[in-house]
């Protein structure tokens, strides 16, 4: 039996490499597509660049690049949040104390 507020799960078949996958999921299938897509070219750029050969070995390689690019993007994010709050905190004296949310 599901909880009830449990999110509602959708089943998609993404294909990757040739194999097709059933993947039950709570994203669209349109951004569970998009997903499998984008990890299907990660791994055919990882396989045409290298001289690797063996499936497994190219898809690691391939998640590895994919995690070092989200980690740069968190540190970048990080960086932004950062600014923002230093910008927000250099306005903030200007606007009247009505609106300064102390």
């Amino acid at each position: 039996m599901t909880a009830p507020n449990a999110p509602r799960r959708n089943s998609v078949k993404v294909t990757i490499l040739g194999e097709e996958y059933t993947l039950r999921t709570a994203a669209s299938p349109e951004e569970t597509r998009a997903v499998a897509e984008y990890v299907d070219g990660a791994v055919r750029e990882i396989m045409e660049m290298s001289t690797v050969v063996e499936t497994h070995k190219a898809a690691i390689l391939a998640c590895l690049r994919i995690a070092g690019d989200l980690f740069e993007q968190r540190r970048r994010d990080a960086t932004l949040a950062a600014q923002m709050q230093a910008m927000g905190d250099e306005i903030r004296p200007w606007l009247p104390p009505a609106k300064r949310y102390d």
